[in-house]
C-alpha cells in the first residue's frame, strides 16, 4: 500500500510539474491546430545547454569518486542496450504486418537514450531530494552506443540473408568465389557507426560536459549559468516535444497498432529490466538508489536527438514513421509520466524512505 500510495503521489506530481504539463501543453496545442512554433535553432540551443549542463555535473562527479564503483553499471547498461535491441527483434518483428527493419530500428531507437528524459528524471529526483551519484548520468553513452551499433549490425544480417535467399545461386566455384569477397567488402563496420553516434549533437555536447567538468574547474559558471536555466529550459523543451508527439500520431496510424503498443509497453519493461540489473549494482557496489532510477530511466526512454539521424543513414529502409512515431508519440510520454514516477516510487519502497 505505501508503494501503490507513493506511486499515485509521484504520479500526480509529475502531471502537476512544468515537465509533464508544457509536454501535455504542446500536444493539446498541436491538437487545436495551433502555429505555435519553436525555432530549430533555439531548439537545439536548448537540447546542447540541457546536456552541457548534464554532462558537467557527471564530469564533476566522476573526478571525485572511485572510478571502481562505475565499472559494474556501466557494463550494465552496455548489456541493457543490447539486450532491449534483441528483445524488439524477437518480439516486436515477429508481429503481423511489421517490417523487421522497421522493427529493429524502433527496437534500436527505444534502446538508445533520450537526454531530455534523462533531464526530466534528474530534475524530479533532485526536486524531492534523493540523492544519486552525479556521474550516474554518464552511463549515457555506454546504453546508448551500443544499442544503436546492435541495431544496425542486425539490420544489416537481416538485408544480407534475404539477398542471399532471393534465388541468386552461384553457377560456378569462381562466380562463388567472387560473391564471397563482394559479401565481405560489404560486411558492417562497427567503427563508422560508433563515430557517427559520438559526432551526433546529442553526445558531444555530453561528452563535451563531461571532459570539461572532469579535467577544469567550472563551478562558478555551473552554478551561476547552467543551473539557474536547466528547469526553465527543460520546460521549454517538453513544449517542443510535445507539438512533435502530436504530430507523429498521424503517422504512428499509418504503420499500425503494433508499434503503440510496443511503444507503451516497451518503456516499463525495459525500465524494470534496468532496475533489476541496478540493484545488483546496488548491493555489489553500493550504487544508490537514486542510481538504480536513472539507470532505469534511460532503459525506458527512446531517444530523441541522436538516435533518429544515425538509424536513417544506417538502416535506410526502415520506415521513419514507424520508430520515430512509436517513440516520440507513445514512447517519451510513457517514460516521462508513467516511468519516472513508477521506478521512483519502487526505490523509495525498496530503501523504506
Amino acid at each position: 500500500m505505501d508503494f501503490l500510495f507513493d506511486f499515485l503521489t509521484n504520479f500526480l506530481g509529475q502531471l502537476q510539474s512544468p515537465t509533464l504539463g508544457f509536454l501535455i501543453g504542446g500536444i493539446v496545442v498541436a491538437c487545436l491546430g495551433s502555429r505555435l512554433a519553436i525555432p530549430d535553432p533555439a531548439y537545439k540551443f536548448i537540447v546542447f545547454m540541457l546536456l552541457m549542463k548534464v554532462g558537467l555535473t557527471g564530469g564533476q562527479g566522476i573526478r571525485e569518486s572511485n572510478l571502481a564503483q562505475i565499472l559494474l553499471p556501466a557494463l550494465f547498461a552496455v548489456l541493457i542496450g543490447i539486450l532491449i535491441v534483441f528483445i524488439g527483434r524477437y518480439t516486436l518483428c515477429k508481429l503481423p504486418n511489421v517490417k523487421t527493419e522497421d522493427g529493429i530500428a524502433t527496437a534500436g531507437l527505444f534502446g538508445a537514450v533520450s537526454g531530455s528524459t534523462l533531464a526530466a528524471a534528474l530534475t524530479l529526483l533532485e526536486t524531492q531530494s534523493i540523492s544519486y551519484e552525479p556521474w550516474a548520468a554518464a552511463l549515457y553513452p555506454f546504453m546508448d552506443i551500443p544499442a544503436l551499433v546492435t541495431a544496425i549490425v542486425l539490420a544489416s544480417i537481416h538485408t544480407r540473408k534475404q539477398r542471399d535467399t532471393a534465388g541468386e545461386y552461384p553457377s560456378s566455384r569462381q562466380e562463388y568465389l567472387s560473391k564471397q569477397r563482394g559479401t565481405a567488402v560489404k560486411r558492417v563496420k562497427i567503427w563508422p557507426i560508433i563515430k557517427e553516434s559520438l559526432q551526433g549533437s546529442a553526445l558531444s555536447a555530453l561528452l563535451l560536459g563531461l571532459v570539461l567538468g572532469l579535467l577544469t574547474k567550472p563551478e562558478s559558471v555551473y552554478q551561476s549559468f547552467y543551473e539557474p536555466l536547466f528547469r526553465g529550459l527543460l520546460s521549454v523543451l517538453m513544449l517542443v516535444m510535445g507539438m512533435e508527439a502530436a504530430a507523429r500520431i498521424k503517422e504512428l496510424r499509418q504503420v499500425g497498432q503494433w508499434y503503440a503498443l510496443y511503444g507503451f509497453v516497451a518503456p516499463l519493461l525495459h525500465g524494470f529490466i534496468a532496475f533489476g540489473f541496478g540493484m545488483i549494482a546496488h548491493y555489489a557496489t553500493n550504487f544508490s538508489l537514486g542510481g538504480v532510477v536513472i539507470l532505469a530511466v534511460i532503459a525506458a526512454s527512446s531517444s530523441d536527438i541522436s538516435g533518429p539521424p544515425t538509424l536513417r543513414a544506417g538502416i535506410p529502409s526502415a520506415n521513419p514513421s514507424a520508430y520515430i512515431g512509436a517513440s516520440t508519440a507513445v514512447g517519451t510520454p510513457v517514460a516521462i509520466a508513467l516511468g519516472i514516477p513508477l521506478f521512483i516510487g519502487l526505490a523509495r519502497a525498496l530503501g523504506g524512505g
